[in-house]
């Protein structure tokens, strides 16, 4: 991953905005890691992976024991 200072960004955000589009671009400030820039396709297969391993944990836990949601609420209540 190529990394820019975040300074280098402000003066020239379109030429770095055109390689996020292909490779992601660390920016750091002071030195330090601060944020990721990356093409708007890149994040959608990021949110999509995640979406994807998140909905696989749920179907493990619903066929595993777990009651869900409305359930847990009823019974909380029937407690009161």
């Amino acid at each position: 991953m190529k990394t820019v200072k975040a300074t280098d960004i402000k003066t020239r955000f379109g030429q770095y905005l055109e390689i996020a589009l292909t490779e992601p671009l660390l920016i750091e400030k002071i030195n330090r890691p601060v944020a990721v820039l990356l093409s708007f396709a890149e994040y959608q297969r990021m949110t999509a992976v995640e979406d994807r391993y998140w909905a696989d944990k749920a179907k493990i836990a619903e066929s595993t024991g777990y009651i869900g949601h409305e359930e847990s609420l009823k019974a909380l209540k029937h407690k009161e």
